[in-house]
């Protein structure tokens, strides 16, 4: 499931991308060039048009790559979202607020330094973070599952620094 919507949600961003910006076709089949403001495509293939302009399709273009980044991932011991998930997860929140019979289930996960014990506490913490900030992008707490697998999971075996950065995490699991 999860690989039919990332591959579903490629597809109509490269849709939308895929004209050249300044052309449509015409009757003949043969591209005439145009203004950006009169570019339209028909997404419905109900005969009725759509203007999408540059911008709105870089816009789209942009959501899909997002939604394609599926991690968070967090600072040693800490479970604030950092600043350069902001778009990432306002993407998630809002593709799951205009799709509210998506299911997402948040799955924390902490390096291997400090008890078992913490670290479960730490992957919730972590996973709750993730949860509010797309509840605030209008997703329903209806659509969330969250589960917190600590230390046992890691993403990356071993203990350097490299290993824990990747292993402090938060997984965004389409269902």
């Amino acid at each position: 499931m999860r690989s039919a919507f990332l591959i579903l949600l490629s597809a109509a961003a490269l849709t939308l991308t895929a004209c050249d910006r300044n052309t449509v076709p015409d009757d003949g089949g043969l591209d005439s060039t145009v203004g950006a403001d009169d570019v339209s495509t028909d997404r419905q293939g109900s005969g009725g048009d759509i203007a999408v302009s540059p911008l709105e399709a870089e816009r789209a273009a942009e959501r899909a790559r997002l939604m394609q980044q599926l991690v968070v991932y967090f600072d040693y011991d800490e479970a604030e979202i950092l600043p350069e998930f902001n778009a990432l997860l306002q993407a998630h929140g809002q593709f799951l607020a205009q799709n509210p019979n998506t299911q997402l289930r948040l799955e924390g996960h902490a390096d291997e330094r400090g008890s078992r014990e913490y670290n479960i506490g730490l992957g919730e913490r972590r996973a709750q973070a993730v949860r509010r900030v797309l509840m605030l992008q209008g997703a329903g707490s209806a659509q969330f599952t969250t589960v917190s697998y600590g230390e046992e999971r890691p993403a990356q075996t071993g203990s350097d620094d490299e290993a824990w950065r990747l292993n402090r995490r938060v997984e965004l699991v389409y269902r």
